[in-house]
């Protein structure tokens, strides 16, 4: 609580924590608001789900300034990133922001981001805080269900996760996301019943893209879930920056492991997460 009290630092110092801001980036999922946009100077690529002027489209009617979007440089329809992009080592920072719980197979996508990255890249994430925002009933993710996605080589999200997140999502006092000045507990679900079961079915019946959290964090469990995935020889990665929560996300800082580094007590860190879960 007294770091987020006196924490002063803004979200885009923190997003661009340890980045060369003068080397090339690459930046995931900008749609509407890109961080580091092309118009200002940076040495930038971005991957977007659709091309600026269908995102212009999409968004024609929301209320925002269509001017923001820039234009995408590479569309991704599944494929690796890596192929998408057309080469590997070439980013000296990658920056994705509420990216991550979206990726159905997230073990991928970190060793997808870790190919990209230059030997001192950095992987910039601004990560929602599960407890401060819509996902508050849906429980943390776990390495071991992370582990199955990746073995059953996901590319959408389950029939489970889609269920989930229509079934759960909540909002206190009409917001989707809160911070700790917004007192009480969630007081509504924002979804009925019959839609968590007719999303179900259609996930079951059609091989339509239902996009979902398929993933929920804190700060303490994204930490166990790195520490996890590297011991296991999945990823080369380790968080070299963390910032305490604030708001409703919190930010982490990955970059290629150190060797020797010292190894994190699980067990420890086990304990501190069911403590920050409470």
């Amino acid at each position: 609580m007294l770091n987020n009290l006196f924490d002063r630092t803004s979200r885009e110092e923190k997003i661009f924590h340890l980045l060369d801001r003068d080397g090339c980036g690459l930046e995931i999922g900008p749609s509407i608001r890109p961080l580091a946009p092309k118009k200002k100077g940076f040495k930038v690529q971005s991957i977007d789900h659709l091309t600026a002027k269908e995102l212009k489209e999409k968004y024609r009617d929301h209320g925002i300034n269509l001017d923001e979007i820039e234009e995408v440089d590479f569309v991704w329809s599944g494929q690796p990133l890596p192929e998408l992009v057309g080469k590997t080592k070439c980013y000296d920072w990658i920056i994705a922001s509420h990216v991550i719980e979206h990726v159905p197979n997230l073990i991928s996508f970190l060793q997808e981001c870790e190919r990209l990255l230059t030997n001192k890249g950095i992987l910039s994430l601004a990560v929602p805080d599960k407890r401060y925002c819509f996902d508050y009933f849906s429980p943390i993710s776990s390495t071991g269900a992370i582990l199955d996605a990746h073995g059953e080589k996901r590319t959408k999200p389950s029939q489970g996760q889609i269920f989930e997140h229509y079934a759960n999502a909540c909002s206190r006092r009409g917001a989707i996301s809160w911070s700790t000045g917004l007192r009480g507990p969630p007081d509504k679900l924002i979804h009925p019943f019959d839609e968590a079961r007719a999303n179900w079915q259609r996930a079951s019946s059609s091989p339509d893209y239902i996009d979902v959290h398929c993933w929920r964090f804190t700060p303490l469990s994204f930490q166990v879930l790195i520490a996890d995935l590297s011991k296991l020889g999945l990823v080369n990665l380790e968080i070299k920056h963390a910032f305490p929560r604030t708001g409703s996300e919190f930010y982490v800082s990955l970059g290629h492991k150190t060797v020797n580094r010292a190894e994190p007590d699980r067990l420890r860190a086990l304990k501190a997460r069911k403590n920050e879960s409470r």
